[in-house]
């Protein structure tokens, strides 16, 4: 019977038990469990030294490694650490090289694992995964239901300057409607350019963008400063997969004809290099024909929107059903006597839950997705609740 049908464990014990009884010779054991008698006498002499413990499998590990780092070398490199907490295996490794040249040194990874077995890497806390939409899928069925903005990659002017330039276009009818340039990518900067084309073109159903600033963070449905704004005036943001531009593709080719006619050479000040966006808009939108839309111009096909800039911005209105609550100061709302953290852009604002099943909730800005609340998860988190992303 070989040992491999059962645990090698149950098996020396039996060997060993059939032996203590004497009926049989060791020679009739070993043919009889399937072993070599060399085996069977190693297991009856570690009985004698150790008793039931000594049929446990000893570790196989060598007692000594012929390529293990010598002591003073590892004693040397966590002296360097200690006193240099900041500094990596590599520069340590350098550091140390310098000082004693004919050390056998070890390599980058063998110092790593040497630090972190020593306590010495200390584990950076993981962040919050933020999930993302995922790839856009709204058809673009009419002027004003998409529109496309993006910051055109900067560049410097003839001043030393960086230039930023913002645009903005219609997805349907490729009607560009603003091209800025900016010093910068803050919101401050981008938000008066929306809003003066609000006021001139009407508002969209849909603003598709990247996931670069301004136009989302790392939060709750990657909602911003300014795409915060634009939800409180009826426009939902609608982002493309991470590395992706081809999902706006549209844009972006507009960006190859804009670079090629507005940025080589670039202008020597901004007002200068404003003047060139605004003479290419001109052209691009009512006199050059564009393949796509069988050889029109822009112009001709591009209708301003019939929802009007409103005046002032209207407050949320949620179904009776919901339940509503205020984002207060810190980011996070009151639920159950319980603190929520929600995002610091819903500041000042009112937020809607819809339970969809028992103790799960989920959460709105208007009518934009924020993410889910798991009440069971709250009891679990000492009192502290957590909106979780959900696609």
């Amino acid at each position: 019977m070989p040992w491999s049908q059962t645990t090698p464990m149950n098996q020396r014990t039996l060997f060993i038990a059939d032996h203590l009884r004497g009926t049989r010779s060791v020679v009739e054991l070993c043919a009889e469990y399937g072993i070599a008698r060399k085996t069977g006498y190693k297991w009856i002499e570690r009985f004698i030294r150790r008793g039931p413990a000594g049929l446990e499998d000893r570790s196989r590990r060598p007692r000594q490694s012929p390529n293990a780092t010598a002591p003073s070398i590892v004693e040397a490199l966590v002296g360097l650490r200690r006193r240099h907490p900041t500094r990596g295996a590599k520069k340590l490794l350098v550091v140390l090289h310098r000082r004693q040249p004919q050390w056998p040194l070890p390599g980058r990874s063998a110092v790593c694992e040497l630090l972190r077995r020593r306590g010495l890497v200390l584990r950076k806390t993981p962040r919050r995964a933020i999930g993302h939409p995922g790839k856009p899928n709204a058809s673009i069925l009419a002027p004003n239901h998409v529109w496309c903005a993006d910051f055109k990659g900067q560049f410097r002017m003839g001043n030393g300057r960086y230039c930023y330039p913002l645009t903005v276009t219609d997805g349907y009818s490729r009607f560009l409607l603003g091209c800025q340039g900016l010093t910068s990518t803050a919101v401050d900067g981008a938000k008066p350019v929306f809003s003066r084309l609000f006021h001139e073109f009407g508002l969209p159903q849909l603003i598709r963008t990247d996931n670069g600033v301004p136009f989302a963070t790392n939060t709750l449905a990657r909602l911003s400063r300014l795409s915060a704004w634009w939800v409180r005036l009826g426009v939902l943001p609608q982002l493309i997969e991470r590395g992706k531009p081809q999902q706006n593709g549209r844009h972006e080719r507009m960006h190859r004809t804009l670079k090629a006619e507005t940025t080589r050479p670039p202008a020597a000040t901004l007002r200068s290099q404003q003047r060139r966006f605004d003479h290419f808009r001109r052209e691009f939108n009512h006199e050059r024909p564009h393949e796509a839309l069988d050889q029109h111009t822009p112009a001709a096909v591009y209708q301003p929107s019939s929802r009007v800039m409103p005046g002032k911005l209207p407050a949320f209105e949620y179904p009776d059903r919901f339940e509503v609550r205020y984002v207060s100061g810190n980011g996070g709302i009151r639920w159950n006597n319980a603190w929520v953290n929600v995002s610091t852009t819903c500041i000042g604002e009112y937020v809607g839950l819809e339970e969809i099943d028992d103790g799960v909730w989920n959460v709105y800005f208007g009518a934009l997705k924020l993410g889910r609340l798991l009440e069971r998860r709250m009891k679990i988190e000492d009192a502290y609740g957590r909106l979780y992303r959900h696609r």
